[in-house]
């Protein structure tokens, strides 16, 4: 593992290598950039800090999160790009180094291509070096090449987006048929289409992802992309449930149990290459995709989805409909209303989504360029404030540290635990209930792990549209009894929100069955490990 020294800090000052609680090594500090070389144990996640000792307390200066995994899949932190005029390769350079700072290792390729049922402008032999995307945005391949190779240097995959289903207006001209499509009535008068006016170049006529035909040509333009541009795999969305639709030979269909076909015939037809499909407000999750070939589960949240505990539950039926062998990526787009306009994202709005997703397991798909607030990728009205992009970057250096307790099994569970008497502070069990601090617990190995989620403060909806949450007021020193028959040898915490995310012991008392501690102080999201 490469470092790099981006402040200045006491000469005298220690880097020390933390796994969980237990520090593996420390050393020296060494200058500006030096190397580590991590135990051998894929799929780890690790936390570096330098820190030095100042009238006899510990000042800790920086950290960052340092994730060592072979595959992406296990551990996957995804990103999006969505604007491919022409760029600078050091424009491209700065959006690359700064997704790879928050530990992003995927790439969604938003829009990138010339028509869905034809993704490769010009031909393999002679590729275009510019096109109009389907939002009429001009499109230079040297950008598209670019991105793929600084995201290969930074261990990104680099996934082409493209729909499972999708023709423009001149598809039968470049060989689609009419038997692939899919149609309104039994009687193959009118063609399924998505149709938002001027704003695309053409509007979106949909196909049968089942019509093994269909596949067979997609696979093929799939792999003239492949023969131009080097993609990992293919970032495959749907448009979400269009009701009872039918096949040409009038055959009802429900297109949610389609996928499944869909993903496999793409995998025989590309072995080599990475699929993640897009489970929109999870239409065909259940069905067709959680059982599939994808790397990890991917779903666009939409309403009624709209609380906290929502988004914990997309997490755990993905965990169910995986038989728990597949992360959770979560497209949950914030403060929406308020990306109408330019300004800047609500950090609490932020901030607790991400603590709701992070601690059940899950990941947010968030940043690119920019960070997102809507469906249409490339909308970039909202901008992060320094204040958040700080807070951010404690978030995901936590995400990735503790990833071994975050997203790498155990089974939730409900511990019991009260505020000491004569707390001011109502506790509740998950779900959230507004005024309380929410808490919920999990079990890894010999370790229960338990997440307090303060929503004193705020409503329990987690878009946010006009972005109207508050920051929370922190709560000091919060007294706890919990309620266990186990054996205690030792608690200790960790918060993206205090010392960079850094753990630390906990005192702790023992009566019987009561375990007594104090949080030291809950902002947002506080973590308890107790072994």
């Amino acid at each position: 593992v490469s470092f790099i020294l981006e402040k200045n800090v006491p000469s005298t000052s220690k880097i020390r290598y933390r796994h969980l609680n237990s520090t593996l090594q420390e050393t020296d500090f060494q200058g500006l950039t030096w190397t580590w070389q991590p135990p051998s144990d894929d799929f780890q996640g690790y936390m570096v800090d330098i820190y030095n000792i100042e009238s006899g307390k510990e000042t800790i200066y920086c950290t960052i999160g340092v994730d060592v995994s072979s595959d992406w899949k296990k551990f996957p932190r995804y990103g999006f790009l969505s604007k491919f005029g022409q760029l600078s390769i050091s424009h491209i350079d700065s959006v690359i180094g700064n997704l790879s700072r928050f530990h992003i290792n995927g790439l969604q390729f938003y829009d990138w291509s010339e028509k869905h049922h034809k993704p490769l402008a010009g031909s393999v032999e002679n590729p275009s070096p510019d096109w109009l995307d389907i939002a009429k945005r001009p499109t230079y391949l040297s950008t598209v090449k670019g991105y793929i190779e600084k995201a290969h240097d930074k261990g990104m995959k680099a996934m082409s987006y493209n729909l499972c289903y999708g023709a423009l207006n001149d598809a039968l001209a470049d060989g689609v048929k009419p038997e692939w499509y899919l149609y309104d009535d039994a009687n193959h008068i009118n063609r399924t289409v998505f149709d938002i006016g001027n704003f695309l170049k053409s509007p979106i006529y949909l196909l049968d992802p089942s019509n093994t035909a269909w596949q067979n040509f997609l696979a093929g333009r799939n792999n003239d992309v492949y023969s131009v541009l080097d993609f990992d795999g293919y970032h495959i969305d749907q448009l979400g449930d269009w009701g009872t639709r039918y096949t040409y030979d009038g055959n009802p269909l429900y297109l949610g149990g389609t996928f499944g076909s869909f993903i496999s015939a793409m995998k025989t037809a590309a072995p080599d290459k990475r699929l993640v499909f897009n489970a929109v407000n999870q239409y065909g999750q259940q069905a067709s995709i959680g059982g599939s070939g994808v790397d990890f589960l991917y779903t666009e949240v939409w309403s009624p989805n709209d609380s906290y505990s929502s988004l914990a539950d997309i997490i755990k039926d993905n965990n169910s409909f995986s038989g728990n062998t597949k992360s959770t990526e979560l497209a949950a787009y914030m403060n929406y209303n308020l990306a109408d306009n330019t300004g800047y994202f609500n950090a609490a709005s932020v901030l607790f989504t991400d603590a709701v997703i992070f601690s059940f397991g899950g990941a947010h798909l968030e940043l690119g360029e920019h960070m997102l607030g809507k469906e249409y990728f490339p909308n970039s009205n909202l901008a992060m404030t320094l204040d958040l992009k700080k807070s951010l970057t404690s978030y995901y250096d936590f995400f990735v540290a503790y990833q071994n307790l975050l997203r790498d099994g155990g089974s939730f569970t409900n511990p019991v635990i009260t505020s000491s008497a004569g707390s001011y502070i109502s506790l509740n069990s998950w779900p959230p209930q507004v005024g309380s601090v929410s808490l919920f617990g999990k079990t890894v190995g010999e370790r229960q792990i338990l997440h307090f989620i303060n929503f004193r403060d705020n409503t329990i909806d987690w878009r946010d549209p006009s972005g109207s949450k508050r920051v929370p007021s922190d709560i000091q020193n919060l007294k706890l009894d919990l309620t266990t028959s186990l054996t205690v040898n030792r608690i200790w915490f960790a918060s993206p929100d205090i010392n960079n995310g850094n753990c630390f012991e906990l005192q702790f008392q023992k009566n019987g069955n009561v375990i007594s501690f104090a949080l030291p102080s809950l902002k947002y999201w506080d973590m308890v490990v107790i072994e």
